[in-house]
C-alpha cells in the first residue's frame, strides 16, 4: 500500500513538473512566434488542422478523446525543439517552423493506433480497379512512359502486371483467396500512398493563400482542409508499409505475419458485379481521358475528385437500376 502511494506521489509530481515546464514552454514559444519574422499559423496551416481535427471527430465520434490525443500530442511535440543530433548551431526559428508539422504527425500517429480499426480503410476489387485505372493515367498524364533507364522500365513493367491483374479480378469470379487478398491489398496500399506523396507534393506547391485572391484562396484552402481530413488515412497506410521494413529492435517474423492478417483482414472476399466493374472503366477512363486532352482539372485533383464522385454516382446508379448486388466501391479515404 505504502509502495503504491509512494508511486502515485511522484507520478503526481513529475506530471505537474511537465505541466510546468511545458507552460514555460509554450509562453516562451509565443514570445518568439510575435517578434519572428516567419507565420507560426499560416491561414493553410489552420486549414490543415481544421481538416485534420474534423475528420478525428467524425471518426472517433468523441471530441474528448480527441482532445485527450491533442494534449498527449502538444506534450511530446515540444520534444521538436530539443537539438538535433548533428546539429553545431541551433536556431529556434527552424524548429519553430517545424513544429506543427511534427504536431501533425504525432497526431495523426496516435490516433491511427488508438482508432486503428475505423481509419483502416476496407478495400474491395472495385476500390483496387478505381485505384489502378487512376494510377495508368496518372503515369501517363506525368510522362513516365517517357523515361527510358531500366529503374523506371522495371517499375512501370511491375505497375502495368498488377494493374492488369486487378482488372482481370474486377471483370471476372476469380477467387480471392488469401495470397490474392494480400497482393491486392498491398498493391492498393502503394498506389494510395504514391497518390498520397503526389497530392502532399502538389498541395505545399501552392502560393500563399495571404497573397492570393480571394477566389483562388478559398481553393487552396479547400486542398489543404481536404488534405487534412486524409493525413490520418496516409498515416495509416504508411504504417502498413513500413510494418514490412525489418526492425533492428522485436521479432520480424511475428511483425510481418500480423501485417499480413492486416492486410487480407481488411480486403473483402466478396465479388463485385462485372456489370458494375465494366461502368467503372468506362466511366473513370472517359473522364480521365477528357481530362488529359483539355486539361481541365490538374491531375492529382482530378484524380481525388473521382474518388470523392464516383462512389455516390455509382450507388445512384444501382438505385435507378433497382439492382441490389454487392456495390462496387462503397468509399475510398
Amino acid at each position: 500500500m505504502a509502495k503504491r502511494k509512494s508511486a502515485g506521489i511522484i507520478l503526481t509530481l513529475f506530471l505537474i513538473t511537465a505541466g510546468v515546464l511545458s507552460l514555460a514552454l509554450t509562453v516562451y514559444i509565443g514570445y518568439r512566434a510575435s517578434i519572428s519574422d516567419r507565420n507560426l499559423f499560416s491561414i493553410s496551416l489552420i486549414a490543415l488542422f481544421a481538416g485534420l481535427f474534423f475528420e478525428c471527430i467524425r471518426v472517433s465520434g468523441n471530441w474528448k478523446t480527441v482532445i485527450g490525443i491533442f494534449v498527449g500530442t502538444y506534450l511530446i511535440s515540444l520534444g521538436a525543439f530539443l537539438p538535433g543530433k548533428n546539429e553545431h548551431t541551433y536556431n529556434f526559428e527552424n524548429h519553430l517552423g517545424l513544429w506543427p508539422y511534427v504536431f501533425i504527425v504525432i497526431f495523426a500517429l496516435i490516433f491511427g493506433i488508438v482508432y486503428k480499426d475505423k481509419v483502416t480503410a476496407k478495400l474491395t476489387e472495385g476500390v483496387t480497379l478505381l485505384l489502378s485505372i487512376s494510377l495508368i493515367y496518372w503515369t501517363v498524364d506525368y510522362g513516365f512512359i517517357n523515361y527510358q533507364n531500366w529503374f523506371s522500365i522495371i517499375l512501370m513493367t511491375i505497375a502495368l502486371l498488377l494493374s492488369i491483374s486487378s482488372i482481370i479480378n474486377a471483370l471476372t469470379y476469380i477467387q480471392l483467396s488469401r495470397t490474392n487478398r494480400l497482393t491486392l491489398s498491398i498493391w492498393s496500399t502503394v498506389v494510395m500512398f504514391a497518390f498520397a506523396i503526389d497530392n502532399i507534393i502538389r498541395v505545399f506547391s501552392n502560393p500563399d493563400i495571404e497573397s492570393s485572391y480571394f477566389s483562388d484562396g478559398l481553393y487552396i484552402s479547400l486542398q489543404y482542409f481536404l488534405l487534412g481530413v486524409s493525413v490520418v488515412y496516409i498515416m495509416q497506410n504508411f504504417m502498413l508499409l513500413v510494418a514490412f521494413i525489418p526492425s533492428k529492435n522485436g521479432n520480424y517474423k511475428r511483425d510481418l505475419k500480423e501485417n499480413k492478417k492486416d492486410h487480407i483482414a481488411r480486403y473483402s472476399d466478396k465479388q463485385v458485379d462485372i456489370g458494375q466493374s465494366l461502368f467503372c472503366i468506362v466511366f473513370t477512363g472517359t473522364v480521365y481521358l477528357l481530362n488529359y486532352k483539355f486539361q481541365i482539372l490538374p491531375r492529382h485533383t482530378m484524380i481525388w475528385l473521382v474518388f470523392l464522385a464516383f462512389p455516390p454516382i455509382l450507388q445512384l446508379k444501382t438505385l435507378i437500376n433497382g439492382k441490389k448486388k454487392l456495390p462496387l466501391i462503397k468509399g475510398l479515404r
